[in-house]
């Protein structure tokens, strides 16, 4: 039983006569058409594009950023009454030189008082400036301890929401 059957000789001339099945080329993964091809430069150089760009905006908001940080320890002084009046004067000239890194100097640098507030309500994505105007045309220049914490955090919160949100014409 553990032999195997014998073959006939025509069987067995058959099956040394067959030759190895034969295997497709593998399929390449190159595009067919040269279609293909430009669509995929297209959606490659629109990737590029997109990338310089978003850089750019990037690269051109860095004065926001670094206002941002300077605000963030503006708003720690505020806080504490022996250095309010120090933050206050800040966050005056924090709000001017972030105008500056915007807009020409010609614009920016010669306003004050209530045409700065003016000037930062129009620009800024701001309702009504208020808290600007009356800091700009009178509490500014007051002693620290006339500014109440809620004021003076309200003011912060104006100028944060003035630094992320106010339009530069192109």
């Amino acid at each position: 039983m553990d032999s195997e059957p014998k073959l006939d000789p025509i069987t067995e001339m058959a099956l040394r006569s067959l030759k190895d099945i034969v295997v497709p080329a593998p399929v390449s993964w190159m595009p067919q058409t040269w279609g293909w091809l430009i669509v995929a430069l297209l959606l490659l150089s629109a990737i590029l594009l997109w990338c310089a760009l978003a850089y750019r905006r990037w690269r051109k908001n860095a004065y926001r950023r670094e206002a941002l940080k300077n605000l963030d320890a503006i708003e720690v002084a505020v806080r504490d009454v022996d250095k309010r009046a120090r933050a206050l004067r800040d966050l005056g000239e924090l709000l001017k030189r972030t105008a500056l890194a915007a807009w020409p100097r010609k614009d920016v640098a010669a306003t004050s008082g209530l045409a700065w507030a003016a000037f930062l309500v129009e620009h800024g994505n701001m309702k009504n400036g208020e808290a600007f105007q009356r800091f700009f045309d009178d509490l500014e220049y007051q002693a620290a301890t006339l500014v109440s914490t809620e004021v003076a955090d309200g003011l912060v919160r104006d100028a944060r929401r003035w630094i992320e949100g106010h339009h530069v014409p192109a």
